[in-house]
């Protein structure tokens, strides 16, 4: 599948890059976002691109390897956009015209990393964007007790049969380990009502969410880099963040309703979604929602 950015007319509209400006895109998954902007801030304006994954930051660098403009002016570094102040001033960027978090899962991740976070492929319960993180989604099924599994089906995934899937997860784990992702999807649709299983969301969705949240510790990393995307913005930067899910949108809305009148001016009164077109391209844009900001 080619990759596709989501909201990318959008994205470019709000940051509205200029030639010679520098931006940071925090989480440059593919680098489609990152190869846009460079489109637009010619001839000597350069993009620090972030990943976690340092096998993201490989497949970019062979993206781009023939093109020796893109290679210039594209800084690639890996790294947690939890430490986005250290990167962005290591990196010579402490002043940027602007910050883009992409907070959606790459197609890589889902069809190519063979770390588990799709549903619809057999993998190891992995999970891990940093492979160096020693947190998996198979310790959490097999060694976390049922009432912290149910915290985080429910607090993460907002899973309303969070109890009926972990009393499933935890049942079977006393027979055999959970190890795959087909074993979990098994586990979760045994223990679900038969009303769910045939609904337009598959009844796994909220359970590999709640995971993968956990695994990585997104949401807390999130808020601290929200806070830490300021600081590195120079006055009349501008920050944009697309969300994928309530939890995520919900922090971004509170935090930029309290730094509102205070260090930033809200741009967007409501989240920008995709259009119809963009969603029948691209079914995994559907639920996202961009908002924005800029720097007082």
């Amino acid at each position: 599948m080619v990759h596709n950015p989501v909201l990318k007319k959008e994205v470019i509209e709000v940051l509205n890059p200029k030639s010679n400006e520098n931006f940071i895109d925090s989480t440059a998954g593919e680098g489609g976002h990152s190869i846009l902007i460079l489109e637009k801030n010619k001839p000597n304006g350069r993009v620090l691109a972030i990943d976690w994954d340092l096998k993201q930051i490989e497949n970019i660098k062979f993206k781009i390897k023939e093109d020796s403009d893109l290679s210039k002016r594209l800084i690639l570094a890996n790294g947690s956009y939890l430490n986005l102040r250290e990167i962005a001033e290591n990196n010579g960027f402490r002043d940027a015209d602007g910050v883009l978090f992409d907070l959606g899962m790459s197609s890589w991740h889902l069809e190519k990393s063979g770390r588990g976070f799709s549903f619809l492929k057999d993998e190891p319960l992995d999970m891990r964007f940093d492979p160096n993180n020693d947190l998996t989604a198979e310790k959490i099924i097999n060694r976390y007790p049922i009432k912290e599994i149910e915290r985080i089906l429910k607090e993460y995934g907002e899973e309303r049969l969070y109890k009926r899937i972990a009393e499933g997860i935890c049942r079977n784990r006393e027979i055999k380990s959970v190890k795959t992702t087909f074993e979990l999807v098994g586990i979760i649709r045994r223990a679900v009502p038969l009303r769910y299983q045939n609904k337009r969301i598959n009844p796994a969705t909220r359970t590999f969410q709640a995971l993968r949240i956990a695994v990585n510790d997104e949401l807390n990393n999130l808020k601290e880099a929200l806070y830490g995307a300021v600081d590195i913005l120079k006055p009349k930067g501008r920050l944009v963040v697309i969300s994928f899910h309530s939890l995520e949108d919900r922090i971004v809305k509170n935090f930029l309703k309290e730094l509102d009148n205070k260090k930033i001016k809200i741009l967007i009164k409501k989240p920008i979604t995709p259009d119809k077109e963009e969603i029948k391209i691209n079914r995994r844009s559907r639920s996202a929602k961009l908002r924005a900001a800029v720097k007082i």
